[in-house]
């Protein structure tokens, strides 16, 4: 099971359908126009074949307070910020740290997606590292983590983010 975490808005939902059509594609190929999609209220499960299956798990960001209820299962973890809106950045952050401080997620791998790359107001990741002193986040926890720039509405990044799941879920399981 891979967890995917975030705020409300920052792209989750887009993410899953846009891997799935990846993963129909064998990586290849046009993603098309974005899908439409909604705020997730509640969680929605998702399967993907990558070649093997890969079972994720997206929690609506409302569902914050609750998450620690659905780490129990989980093998990794994807952490979507929205880099287009820094006052929203700020408040990520702090879910993040509380993601990572949990105990029954101590041996995961983390990857941390920076969203919305494509938007002209974007944060570059430089911006971001340092307005939230994220080489000491990283160096302070006990995960494995890593960070990658996509933009889920135009593709960019997404092979990266599926290689880095079929990985993670090839050792693991």
């Amino acid at each position: 099971m891979c967890l995917l975490l975030g705020a409300s808005g920052v792209g989750k939902t887009l993410l899953v359908k846009r891997l799935q059509k990846l993963c129909s594609q064998d990586g290849k190929g046009d993603l098309g126009d974005p899908p439409p999609t909604r705020h997730t209220v509640g969680t929605n499960l998702t399967d993907i074949m990558a070649p093997r299956k890969i079972t994720i798990r997206e929690l609506g960001g409302c569902m914050g307070p609750i998450w620690s209820s659905y780490y129990g299962n989980c093998h990794s973890l994807l952490f979507m910020m929205d880099v287009s809106n820094p006052t929203q950045l700020s408040a990520s952050c702090v879910q993040l740290l509380g993601v990572l401080s949990a105990e029954q997620l101590a041996k995961v791998s983390v990857l941390i997606l920076f969203n919305k790359i494509d938007l002209p107001c974007y944060m570059t990741t430089e911006e971001i590292q340092s307005l939230l002193r994220l080489p000491d986040i990283i160096a302070c926890a006990k995960q494995k983590i890593t960070v990658a720039e996509i933009s889920a509405r135009e593709g960019t990044g997404l092979a990266r983010v599926l290689h880095w799941l079929q990985d993670q879920h090839r050792t693991r399981c």
